[in-house]
């Protein structure tokens, strides 16, 4: 209650000060969360335990579930698929290979690395008719360098090569550095390649994911059906199942495999805050409990004052996004079917990486899972939470990028909040892709100020406005005109000089030795931003990021001369905001653009295609290269 007590007061003096407040939406500067967010509220995935059974029989078993609490989504029986259960004998094992020998010739189709602990290396999996001279099959990296789990719910999920059949008596694993890794499969089974990635279970695990990483080449199709699970074999058993775990199911013939699809909490909790303040982190893709996020907090600080007290309360802020991804919540499925038209529980064997129809059905099927979440985490988080705000006369304010598990697209992401914010740091690079994706943002829905988190990071006390004026002056060139200057710690003591200081940020407080000087600087400041948000930028070109989610930055090639602007823009943009109008790309608000380059991406929707062809056909130039295939 003290702490209430203090955050009532500083509201009361804004008011009578003049002085406007923004208030986190949660404790920690990322993201939204804390003790009172219940596991069947917070962020969720899919956890899918099995259990083989053989028929025909009458079977009456509790099916396996997670440790902890978890919610019921579906349980799947289908036909065991070839290959199996079948793998390679292991014969020797060193740090830096694995040999593996059969003393028939073994085919394979598929490698599974499983991990004990973080690893990072280059893997070579090759192959040998005599034990003696060996020929490459597939190369890959084996790694987990990260195992926090706010790059995925799965710390240590596998890794999985898949690649043609190849058949041999001798097989070798060379790393490229000594390693320890745990078991090794070896199989003649189909895979999905990389499925912990594709189902959003492992992210990239280092800050700002490379433009193109949530894309992977096609993968070659089985050689035999028979390797791949056929969805219309797929059984929803769901009604079978007693509350208590147990299934009554009378088994056909066969091999088959039954499967819990259960949703679990991953885990990620609100940081950094006080122990008493730190709980799960809250669903992302659902409002409900973002309401009850929203009322146990700031609805607490707004039932604390009267609403002449509360005058000076403008924002709710949410920081950069750093907690990591979810991929299912209550009623995606419904969601699912309703935006793609086909039932997605047939297809929940792919998120544990089988073959659902064909490798490329498959992929598809996870290509929708992961842009639907980055639909849902725009849509229902930060419109839900915009909503939330604007029903107690309040605006939301976002940093509108992530890092560390990112699973949105930043643009979409942006659009649904009030007031977008970049963030630039003294020193290192950050905001060399964070201030042009906050002002991108702004320009494409129409939002006029642009703000940036200012002058975070540096050395304590390295830098005075002599230093820091370039850095800000860039900052403005890449579309900001409004800086938050970060930090101004409250300084309550006049004996302790230079005072109360974090770690990350420059000091703008009363104690530091130039801030009676700084203002001049102050003003010129504060005479950009006025200046930069009058009338409306200037952007020659517009270059579009694709459609693949996540997607955390846009990739501005080929380059542009200099002199010239540039914007990213968004599928949903420019098949619901952009024209053509005497030969410029035009926004409702006026911002235009002389062309549009696509992505390099190889695939396309056909409805954003049509929308392209219509503006190409009204006289707007688009550059770039013509998709291949949807």
């Amino acid at each position: 209650n003290a702490w209430w007590d203090f955050v009532v007061h500083a509201v009361r003096e804004g008011r009578r000060l003049g002085v406007d407040i923004g208030f986190f939406n949660s404790p920690g500067w990322s993201q939204s969360g804390g003790p009172w967010v219940k596991p069947d509220q917070a962020m969720r995935y899919v956890v899918l335990p099995e259990t083989r059974l053989s028929g025909p029989q009458s079977f009456a078993g509790k099916l396996p579930g997670p440790e902890g609490p978890f919610q019921e989504v579906a349980v799947l029986a289908f036909p065991a698929p070839q290959g199996e259960g079948v793998l390679a004998p292991e014969t020797n094992r060193t740090p830096r290979k694995i040999d593996f020998e059969s003393a028939q010739p073994f085919t394979a189709r598929s490698i599974t690395v499983l991990l004990v602990k973080a690893v990072n290396v280059t893997a070579e999996l090759l192959s040998s008719e005599d034990g003696k001279e060996y020929h490459s099959v597939k190369t890959f990296t084996v790694d987990r360098h990260n195992i926090n789990i706010n790059v995925g719910p799965v710390p240590l999920a596998p890794v999985v090569a898949a690649f043609p059949a190849v058949t041999a008596r001798y097989f070798r694993l060379a790393f490229s550095a000594p390693c320890k890794v745990g078991e090794v499969r070896l199989s003649p089974a189909a895979r999905v390649e990389s499925y912990a990635e594709k189902a959003l279970l492992k992210m990239f695990q280092d800050p700002l994911p490379p433009f193109d990483f949530y894309t992977w080449p096609l993968q070659a199709e089985p050689d035999t059906p028979g390797l791949a699970v056929a969805p219309q074999q797929v059984l929803n058993l769901s009604a079978q199942l007693e509350p208590d775990g147990t299934l009554h199911w009378d088994v056909p013939a066969g091999e088959w495999v039954v499967l819990r699809a259960v949703m679990a909490p991953t885990g990620t909790k609100n940081s950094p805050s006080p122990e008493e303040a730190t709980g799960l982190e809250v669903d992302k893709m659902n409002r409900a409990p973002l309401k009850a996020h929203f009322d146990a907090y700031i609805g607490d600080l707004l039932g604390r004052l009267t609403p002449d007290e509360r005058k000076a309360l403008k924002h709710v802020v949410a920081d950069s996004y750093e907690m990591g991804p979810q991929n299912w919540t209550d009623g995606f499925a419904k969601r699912f079917q309703d935006r793609y038209g086909y039932d997605p529980l047939p297809w929940l064997p792919a998120m544990s990486g089988r073959i659902v129809g064909s490798a490329d059905q498959t992929d598809r099927f996870l290509w929708d899972l992961r842009r639907l979440v980055a639909d849902l985490v725009s849509r229902e988080y930060v419109g839900g939470l915009r909503d939330l705000c604007n029903g107690q006369g309040l605006k939301m304010w976002l940093e509108n990028y992530g890092h560390w598990g990112y699973p949105g697209e930043f643009l979409q992401y942006g659009g649904e909040c009030d007031e977008i914010s970049g963030e630039f740091w003294v020193n290192g690079d950050l905001g060399s892709v964070e201030l042009r994706d906050a002002a991108s943002a702004a320009h494409i829905y129409g939002k006029p100020v642009v703000w940036a988190e200012a002058f975070t990071g540096g050395i304590p006390f390295a830098n005075s406005p002599r230093d820091l004026k370039a850095r800000g002056d860039w900052a403005f060139c890449e579309g900001i005109n409004q800086f938050v200057l970060h930090v101004v710690i409250h300084q309550p003591w006049e004996d302790k000089r230079p005072g109360v200081n974090a770690w990350f940020g420059t000091e703008f407080n009363r104690h530091n030795t130039w801030y009676d000087h700084a203002g001049p600087w102050m003003d010129y400041l504060r005479r950009c931003s006025v200046m930069l948000q009058r009338g409306l930028s200037v952007v020659d070109v517009a270059y579009f990021i694709g459609e693949d989610a996540p997607k955390m930055t846009g990739l501005p090639r080929p380059e542009l001369p200099q002199g010239y602007d540039f914007d990213y823009i968004n599928a949903e943009v420019i098949e619901q905001r952009l024209q053509v109008k005497e030969g410029r790309f035009v926004l409702p608000e006026g911002v235009s653009y002389s062309l549009l380059v696509l992505s390099p991406s190889k695939t396309m929707r056909p409805e954003l295609l049509s929308k392209i062809k219509e503006l190409a056909e009204a006289g707007g130039v688009v550059f770039g290269p013509a998709p291949e295939r949807s």
